[in-house]
């Protein structure tokens, strides 16, 4: 990375191919969803490195419930496993846990562990890291709608002072800046339903490599390929 580039305070990843890494080796698609756990460490333990303030992955869609029952199963144990083996790591590096979705689908199991590691990582303050889960932005953004139209029969709040800041302070990422990258890995060229009022402006990265062989090396070139763009928000360069 250059050492004089701006580094993105805020990275979003599409975590894709599991299934496809597990399928190539002819291993069952689970076996691809445990193996994508190193990439989770790889990714947090780069953006420590660098810098970054804000890790966003997309762990679980709510599209992914329609998925066979025995592979759903198994990532809800992967996801219990994980938080098992990570909690006190994650506590110790200083990173901050937030579980963002709709969590009351969660089996009894993985709601307990999720609340534990959001409970032992609560101090953390060198980096954020947002998991996805059960989540799918659009019902995110239902759901805040639904809100602001409470707020606004109730008298709380005039209709006309709804604005950007007003949905975005309504979304589960409230208080989050928007993501500056967004890195979709397995070189699927989708959003995926995935943080669609964030990423307004957000830069793409779109990455070849499958998510369990993604490494910190491939998360600094999408850092680097970031550093290149000419961030313009619409306006024109002077």
């Amino acid at each position: 990375m250059r050492a004089d580039g701006a580094l993105p305070r805020h990275v979003a990843i599409i975590m894709d191919g599991n299934g496809r890494w597990a399928q190539g080796r002819m291993l069952p698609r689970p076996l691809g969803h445990r193996s994508g756990m190193k990439a989770v460490r790889e990714v947090v333990e780069g953006a420590i490195e660098v810098g970054v303030e804000v890790l966003s992955l997309f762990a679980f869609s709510s599209e992914n419930w329609t998925r066979p029952s025995d592979e759903v199963s198994a990532l809800m144990h992967l996801l219990e496993e994980y938080i098992a083996k990570e909690a006190s790591e994650l506590a110790g590096q200083g990173v901050r846990v937030h579980v963002l979705g709709e969590l009351e689908r969660l089996t009894p199991p993985a709601a307990r562990a999720v609340a534990h590691v959001q409970e032992v990582t609560a101090q953390g303050t060198k980096l954020r890291l947002n998991l996805f889960i059960s989540y799918g932005s659009r019902a995110e953004i239902v759901q805040a709608t639904r809100a602001l139209v409470a707020d606004a029969i109730a008298g709380k709040i005039d209709p006309a002072q709804i604005d950007d800041a007003a949905i975005a302070s309504r979304l589960l990422t409230a208080g989050c800046p928007d993501p500056d990258l967004l890195i979709r890995t397995s070189g699927e060229q989708r959003i995926s339903n995935f943080l669609l009022w964030q990423v307004a402006y957000t830069e793409l990265h779109i990455s070849p490599v499958l998510w369990p062989d993604f490494t910190r090396a491939d998360l600094y070139t999408a850092i680097l390929d970031f550093q290149s763009r000419d961030r313009r928000f619409g306006r024109v360069s002077v």
